[in-house]
């Protein structure tokens, strides 16, 4: 009997090599984007950090679909300027009538599911760039995940709309650790990164997600429940958009508990929730695209180095589709940060570049 099941199982293992091996070789294709702006700002801790920023990216992309209609596919993103990491995600993927399934560096399905407050222009309220033209404003993140980790992710197939995911990364210390990330006044500049010790901890991460797209008569909708724990804490939120005729509608909001990313052995957590949420409405003309957003954070946290902080943000965006692949973007925000106890820090400014899709 055991040598029957052997002689199957080598059968068996032959079949599918040759079935892979009946399949199309492996296509690579290229794709990315590069952006360049130029920008002046304005604020209480003086002018723009820098009037000239860009970011650039170039992915490698290889599939083939084998005999039996499996997809295996591979994607890597490489990273045109940085001081760090050379390649930024970078995972492997089965797709199928079962789902899809990730392995490898990239966000979470709480990340890649959520659905945030419609904005057209380079500089966005929430988890945008404005924290990259002035030091006075916080960074206002509703879906504040645990970036890029080496991570598994499986996403179900999508069920007339709807679609869940979840993701998990373990503790290994390839996935980095989790530390505080303040700006030069002192005021947090990332809610998703916080650590009970100087030294960093590495935690789990499961994250997961569900979310559902839909088109009717004169309207479409989608909407987004997300979550994260990590340590002793999680995160959470929900988004909607809805569109209608050349108008998009839409809000998001976040919460992060005062333990999230605080291990059992942490002698304090963070000090207080967070709150946060956005607001937009976006209008399409042609090739034309303008977007009006605001968003609001409420930081709660109490410690002795940080005090509870509301920071709130608008921002005025325009895209213009030059040709394809070629966009003229343009940013007028405002920003300010309501220290408690302390004074309050503003600042403004515009931004303007090009961004190419290849």
């Amino acid at each position: 009997m055991k040598k029957i099941l052997l002689a199957g199982s080598a059968m068996a293992a032959f079949g599918f090599a040759g079935a892979a091996q009946a399949s199309e070789p492996i296509t690579l294709s290229l794709g990315g984007y590069m952006e360049q702006w130029a920008g002046f700002a304005d604020s209480d801790t003086g002018e723009a950090k820098n009037a000239f920023q860009s970011d650039s990216e170039v992915y490698f992309d290889g599939e083939t679909i084998l005999d039996n209609g499996i997809q295996v596919g591979a994607h890597i993103e490489l990273e045109a300027e940085t001081s760090t990491d050379q390649i930024d995600e970078q995972f492997l993927y089965l797709s199928g009538g079962f789902g899809r399934f990730e392995i490898g560096k990239n966000d979470s399905v709480a990340d890649s599911m959520s659905i945030t407050a419609p904005a057209v222009g380079p500089v966005g309220v929430n988890d945008g760039d404005m924290t990259a033209w002035t030091d006075s404003v916080s960074l206002i993140d509703t879906v504040p995940s645990s970036g890029d980790q080496n991570r598994v992710t499986y996403f179900t197939p999508s069920f007339g709309g709807f679609q869940a995911g979840v993701s998990y990364a373990d503790q290994s210390t390839t996935n980095g650790t989790f530390d505080a990330t303040t700006s030069t006044t002192g005021t947090v500049t990332s809610v998703g990164g916080y650590n009970d010790d100087s030294a960093g901890d590495s935690m789990n991460i499961v994250s997961a997600a569900v979310a559902y797209s839909g088109d009717f008569d004169g309207f479409s909708i989608s909407v987004s429940a997300e979550g994260e724990n990590r340590g002793e804490g999680n995160w959470y939120g929900v988004g909607a958009n809805v569109g209608f005729g050349a108008f998009t509608v839409g809000s998001s909001w976040g919460h992060i508990e005062d333990d999230y990313g605080i291990s059992e052995d942490a002698a304090s957590d963070r000090g207080g929730d967070t709150d946060a949420f956005d607001f937009g409405v976006a209008y399409a003309m042609d090739a034309a695209s303008i977007s009006l957003s605001y968003a609001y954070q409420d930081d709660g946290r109490d410690t002795a180095t940080l005090d509870p902080t509301e920071t709130q943000a608008i921002d005025l965006g325009l895209r213009y589709a030059l040709g394809a692949g070629v966009s003229w973007r343009s940013s007028l925000f405002w920003g300010e940060d309501d220290v408690s106890g302390g004074d309050k820090t503003d600042a403004y400014g515009v931004v303007t570049g090009l961004r190419l899709d290849f």
